[in-house]
């Protein structure tokens, strides 16, 4: 793991996952759980609207946290109801944490790819549908990180299971003084998350 990430995961430690989080947690480690006790893959598919920044850092976070607590046969996806571009100040937010990022085009809807570390393939992270070619169609964990992907997708076919793990949208605070500390602070909260549901996972 680079070494700047490795000293965000310290601060993450210390960042306390609330019981009532907990609660809302605790059945995506019993899917998981699962699916390690029968030795089958896991996948993940982080659901959000527009699939552009709360999505997206679930996504990097848990495949990142996968690695780190050595949870194999873990593939984290993400996707949204429509496809718009992941915002530039998540990758700003994630490489100023210690992620290594390749913007690998320049379309409107940029493919990145994100390195955790030297010699593990990188996370590709592009805006797209939650129901995209690129993503899992059966077989999957559908984790919808915010309430209108939740309310809009009454039913996301090919998931075997859903989690309502939902978060305030750091895109309240664009254009303002406090963007940045608000992506931060979005951030690490789904990464202490992300920490505690591998850290639980035998």
């Amino acid at each position: 793991m680079f070494e700047n990430l490795s000293k965000t995961i310290k601060t993450i430690t210390e960042i306390p996952v609330p019981n009532e989080r907990k609660d809302v947690l605790n059945p995506l480690v019993d899917y998981i759980q699962t699916k390690v006790n029968s030795q089958m893959e896991i996948r993940l598919n982080f659901i959000c609207t527009h699939n552009s920044r709360r999505s997206h850092l679930s996504q990097i976070w848990a495949q990142m946290m996968a690695f780190h607590f050595g949870i194999q046969n873990v593939f984290c996806y993400s996707g949204g109801t429509e496809a718009t571009a992941m915002f530039p100040k998540v990758v700003e937010t994630l490489t100023n944490e210690g992620f290594e990022i390749q913007k690998l085009s320049q379309e409107q809807n940029p493919v990145y790819a994100v390195k955790f570390d030297v010699n593990q393939h990188p996370i590709v992270c592009f805006s797209k549908t939650y129901f995209d070619e690129f993503n899992p169609k059966t077989h999957f964990g559908a984790i919808m990180t915010c309430n209108n992907a939740d309310e809009g997708c009454p039913m996301v076919f090919g998931a075997e299971a859903r989690f309502p793990i939902k978060y305030d949208d750091p895109k309240a605070f664009d254009g303002t003084d406090l963007m940045d500390e608000k992506y931060t602070e979005r951030s690490l909260q789904i990464a202490s998350e992300m920490y505690y549901v591998f850290s639980q996972i035998n």
